[in-house]
């Protein structure tokens, strides 16, 4: 099963009696901590002041995204001045708060607006709260929000989209309304595919081949069957565009984590650079999905010294503590018939070709680690063993992430069953090509990504959720037209 990208969606929040119906007026998502509803309207208009202490330069650079923010909402053009100044006002304010990192208070009233929050991400969230409660229709010289006090914050640390480059390439301006889309759901996480065996999108200046031949195809599967789209397919980001984009994601409290797929999904490499796979090739990028049974050969050094120096790079490229590593989906065929692979296998003490893949990424992890770096990889690299930092992305159903989690480790929950939309959602016949499967909306809202066989001790994990009245869900998602 290909992971595409995941995306968390968020239902709402039932609240107490007398206030349930006010509340869902309001339609935010995700449905935040408490809201409590008042009687009354705060009317933005021109004449109304962003204030911020401008001696804070996080504080300065959020009012001018916010500014714009409402401008490009309402077309009004709103003031920036300081904390004290009289009038109608918009307050964005650092205090002491128990919210956390990313918790915010917000208060809307017919006099003005105040979000307050211990730091620049949860003040971010609050302004992502506020353009929630525009209404959808507004004219350029007013707009009316509604009274209402709200406290916020998620409940777990890791709330994920990932977008798959590796099989079908977007432009940097698409990734970055994409990243905005990430931003206004409260989403923290931009899981960045970069590398596939159908292309490989990252410039590493080492090794030129890999985007001047890894980063094109001939065509591309479109269609059940073998009906293939013959126009050629491709890209690849410069690093001067990558690091634009980590840029821009973080103006909006959003990491990007890069996947350089290991040991499988590297066919793309393997095409610029036959000599690292078992056979030495040739190889050509395929246009048909599937699993590729040509892998990085484990058993060459240079295969190594190849992965190292790519790491290198995307290490300067990436300031996150992440890097995802694959590590699924890669068939032990060509290692089993490959005299270098069981060199390894009998130099090490292996007991098989599992084993094998455990050591292939504990060696890369401890080259990360080396390098103040942390892996996560899918659910496979349990197989043979778990490398003792690494955290897991529980895509194959649940038992992964359990597992990893009982043993102390990181986990993300993405199982295909509830959080995957190359499954269809609704009448297959209404609906574009998918991959097979039926994942309706109520069963992607249903989801609890806590699993009650895990004890308390074990939440020392980055689950990739948010919480909303209990009810928690994600969608795992093959390719999303914005």
């Amino acid at each position: 099963m290909a992971k595409v990208f995941y995306f968390i969606v968020f239902v709402f929040l039932c609240l107490k009696a007398g206030a349930q119906e006010s509340n869902l007026e309001l339609s935010l998502i995700p449905q935040p901590l408490q809201v409590e509803r008042h009687s009354g309207y705060f009317k933005l208009d021109r004449n109304v002041t962003v204030r911020v202490d401008d001696n804070n330069e996080e504080l300065l650079k959020l009012a001018d995204l916010f500014v714009q923010g409402i401008s490009d909402r309402t077309g009004l053009s709103l003031k920036r001045g300081k904390p004290n100044g009289k009038g109608k006002s918009i307050l964005l304010q650092i205090v002491p708060d128990t919210l956390g990192d990313e918790g915010y208070r917000l208060s809307v009233t017919d006099k003005g607006i105040v979000v307050q929050a211990a730091k620049g991400s949860g003040i971010f969230y609050g302004i992502q709260t506020i353009y929630q409660l525009i209404p959808t229709e507004v004219s350029d010289s007013k707009v009316s929000l509604p009274a209402v006090d709200i406290v916020d914050r998620p409940r777990f640390g890791w709330r994920g989209l990932m977008l798959d480059v590796g099989r079908y390439f977007y432009s940097v301006e698409y990734v970055k309304k994409f990243i905005d889309y990430l931003s206004m759901h409260k989403l923290n996480v931009f899981h960045w595919h970069l590398t596939e065996d159908h292309g490989w999108r990252i410039e590493i200046k080492k090794y030129p081949r890999l985007t001047e031949v890894g980063a094109w195809r001939a065509g591309t599967n479109f269609q059940p069957g073998n009906n293939i789209d013959p126009n050629p397919h491709g890209g690849f980001y410069t690093q001067e565009q990558i690091r634009d984009v980590v840029a821009y994601a973080k103006d909006r409290y959003v990491t990007v984590i890069p996947e350089i797929e290991l040991p499988g999904h590297s066919l793309a490499a393997l095409v610029a650079y036959p000599e690292l796979s078992c056979t030495g090739g040739p190889f050509k990028i395929p246009e048909h999905w599937g699993i590729q049974d040509d892998i990085y050969c484990a058993g060459k050094e240079e295969v190594f010294t190849f992965l190292e120096n790519v790491f290198s790079e995307v290490i300067e490229l990436f300031p996150g503590e992440i890097i995802h590593i694959g590590g699924d989906e890669a068939p032990k065929k060509r290692w089993s018939a490959c005299p270098h692979c069981q060199k390894r296998i009998k130099e090490e003490n292996l007991k098989d070709e599992h084993e094998l893949q455990s050591y292939f990424i504990t060696r890369i992890e401890k080259f990360l680690n080396n390098r103040g770096r942390k892996i996560i990889g899918w659910d496979e690299i349990l197989d043979g063993g778990l490398a003792p930092n690494a955290a897991v992305m529980s895509w194959r159903g649940t038992k992964g992430g359990i597992a990893a989690a009982k043993m102390g480790h990181p986990v993300v929950m993405t199982p295909t069953s509830h959080m995957y939309f190359d499954y269809f959602q609704g009448e297959p016949y209404l609906e574009p090509f998918a991959i097979w499967g039926h994942t309706p909306l109520r069963k992607v809202y249903g989801y609890e990504p806590y699993p009650k066989s895990l004890q308390p001790r074990s939440r020392s994990m980055y689950w990739a959720c948010r919480e909303i009245s209990g009810v928690n869900s994600f969608i795992h998602q093959k390719k999303m037209s914005i």
